[in-house]
């Protein structure tokens, strides 16, 4: 009989995918270890391999075809001294896919299920089915002129009033578009279309259109709303002196360019984010006790300080682990961010590498947001929110100095981390952002 290949989970939080690519054709021979197929998960695009060894003798599921079901027949797979007569007495299961779709979501209060592949099967992810569409999709009109001018001679339907202000004005209600009831002129809509110049009023004909939601979005949107219906937030909010910090990068950037190869570029670039990440490791290392998770029967204190950074891409919000971020150092943890960040951003990160984290960094700054709160990201007990830094007076002694200073939230689930702790966490944080040196000790 062939052997059925399946649409494999290639993350705990997958349902299905999109059958992106095939890398092999009906009467390719495969060995164990050759990519033979490309899926779109709801977080990246995701090589498949061949397990088995045969010939491809049936694709079942043409490229392109998306919302597969996890453990739907992709492809069938001729075995040694097997033709494509076998594949006449095989026969699709009743409605495949469908324990994986009607599987319920995995509670945030019970521990992830340990990974496994028994008899060779694809795991089924423990995960709730994509929501159903809000509303049906609707055709997206064609392209039209924004304010087609109207034919000679057609009627304006306008107010008195608007077409008397509009004759002492001298403006052509044929160039206005009304916005009263069925397309009606008001005395607004010309007063508008003389503050423009005496120019059109442009209103797009189209009121909106649909932006299908993407696998990831929609897993997106349905975590973050469990977090915030199911944790219990509080937040901490400090500000740091960052001077120190910013002068120890500079010297820190000044020496990798002194180091810079044969092609001009130095080995490393320290970002602010960079050492903030190194600083939030360390501080976790002294306060271990934050560097967990909450569920129903205990809570889980990680002994690995791994940090959860968010990436943004086009598809929306990933979280790139930085792994043992307390044992490397700054040029490592740089130049691994931006490799992550980089394959993030081209949707090539591997499940092991954004699946997991004790911790994680969401930062703004870069965007000129002062103070934000972030949402917690489940089953992690806290994030780490981190806004612009700025210039500031301060009283010293009697005299006024100017500081650089940032705005760091810490969002704490209630249940696991108390209060007093994520306090004395945000000090640990602070000491070693105001006195960078500590992070070489």
């Amino acid at each position: 009989m062939p052997i059925e290949i399946l649409m494999p989970a290639l993350s705990p939080t997958m349902t299905e995918g999109n059958l992106a690519k095939w890398t092999k054709k009906e009467g390719d021979k495969v060995k164990p270890g050759e990519v033979i197929a490309e899926i779109e998960t709801d977080k990246a695009t995701m090589e498949v391999e061949a397990v088995d060894e045969g010939i491809i003798g049936k694709i079942v599921v043409a490229a392109g075809t998306e919302a597969v079901k996890v453990n739907d027949v992709i492809a069938l797979l001729l075995e040694a001294g097997e033709d494509k007569k076998a594949l006449a007495n095989w026969k699709p299961k009743a409605a495949p896919g469908a324990a994986a779709s009607e599987a319920k979501a995995a509670p945030l209060t019970s521990p992830p299920p340990a990974g496994g592949n028994e008899g060779g099967k694809a795991p089924v992810a423990s995960v709730a089915p994509s929501a159903p569409a809000l509303a049906p999709k609707a055709p997206v009109a064609p392209a039209a002129p924004i304010a087609a001018p109207r034919a000679s001679g057609e009627r304006v339907a306008a107010s008195p009033l608007a077409k008397r202000i509009a004759k002492q004005r001298g403006i052509n209600l044929s160039n206005v578009i009304g916005s009263g009831p069925k397309g009606r002129i008001t005395k607004i809509d010309v007063e508008q279309a003389q503050s423009g110049g005496g120019g059109q009023i442009r209103r797009h004909p189209t009121e909106f259109v649909q932006v299908p939601n993407t696998s990831m979005r929609k897993v997106i949107a349905k975590r973050l709303q469990e977090s915030k219906q199911t944790v219990p937030h509080f937040y901490l909010t400090v500000e740091v002196e960052i001077d120190a910090l910013m002068e120890a990068r500079q010297q820190l950037n000044e020496y990798a360019t002194a180091q810079a190869g044969k092609d001009g570029k130095p080995p490393y670039k320290l970002s602010v984010n960079d050492m903030v990440i190194k600083a939030v490791a360390l501080a976790l290392r002294d306060k271990p006790s934050c560097n967990a998770s909450w569920y129903d029967d205990a809570i889980i204190q990680y002994n690995n300080v791994d940090i959860s950074v968010a990436v943004a891409t086009d598809g929306g919000l990933i979280t790139p682990i930085i792994r043992n971020a307390d044992q490397k150092s700054l040029p490592q943890i740089s130049n691994e961010m931006k490799e992550l960040a980089k394959r993030a951003r081209e949707n090539k990160l591997k499940p092991e590498e954004f699946q997991g984290g004790g911790f994680s960094i969401s930062n703004l700054g870069m965007y000129g947001v002062k103070t934000f709160q972030a949402i917690i990201n489940p089953p992690q007990a806290c994030i780490l929110a981190v806004g612009a830094g700025e210039e500031v007076v301060r009283v010293r002694e009697g005299s006024v100095v100017a500081v650089n200073v940032m705005s760091l939230t810490l969002s704490v689930d209630h249940r696991a981390v108390d209060g007093a702790l994520g306090a004395e966490y945000l000090q640990a944080l602070k000491r070693y952002i105001e006195q960078p040196v500590l992070m070489f000790v």
